[in-house]
């Protein structure tokens, strides 16, 4: 649900993926996304280019969200020396090697799918046109967080504890004895 719909936008992006023989005996392809074709029609693995054993398909075509709540990722991104979208793959289920899962702007959310190990994640510089509308989408909505500096407490932490464990135990002892007090304890 979309707490907020006039800051939320969508476009489909389409994914170009670069299939080229592997540098290995143990790996025969090595799978690449290469481009993002802003605004492409739906498409399932067309063949767009073939340069000897390597051929370039239009893999699938995704929506692009951006939300407002997530500018701060976005401007991030658009830092970078190259502004990227980050493509997230899956090994494919069905009759094709891969399956795009989605396509981001958020180098935030890119990194969230990195640490599962289970996707591969493509860093794909973004076109010129798309780096406008990411732009103009992050001025309209981006509002800097104010920095509050956290106040500490007025609990003393210098104060020596009496070495009475939980209240709730009745039990005239320390209940934190070392292992060595209780040996001596026992002679």
């Amino acid at each position: 649900m979309i707490h907020n719909p006039e800051m939320y936008l969508t476009m489909p992006v389409g994914v170009v993926l670069r299939k080229a023989p592997g540098v290995t005996k143990w790996v025969p392809w090595n799978w690449t996304a290469t481009a993002v074709l802003p605004g492409a029609g739906p498409v399932e693995w067309r063949e767009l280019r073939r340069e000897g054993e390597a051929v370039e398909y239009h893999a699938a075509t995704v929506t692009l969200e951006l939300h407002g709540a997530e500018t701060e990722a976005y401007l991030h991104g658009l830092s970078a020396e190259v502004p990227s979208l980050y493509v997230v793959l899956r090994d494919g289920e069905g009759d094709y090697p891969l399956d795009v899962v989605l396509v981001t702007a958020s180098p935030y959310e890119a990194q969230d799918y990195t640490d599962s190990g289970e996707e591969i994640v493509e860093k794909v510089p973004m076109p010129h046109g798309l780096v406008a509308w990411i732009r103009d989408f992050v001025e309209a909505y981006h509002e800097d967080e104010a920095f509050v500096k956290r106040r500490r407490d007025k609990k003393r932490i210098d104060l020596l504890q009496d070495g009475i464990g939980d209240p709730r135990i009745r039990k005239d002892a320390d209940i934190y004895a070392s292992p060595a007090l209780k040996r001596r304890r026992l002679i």
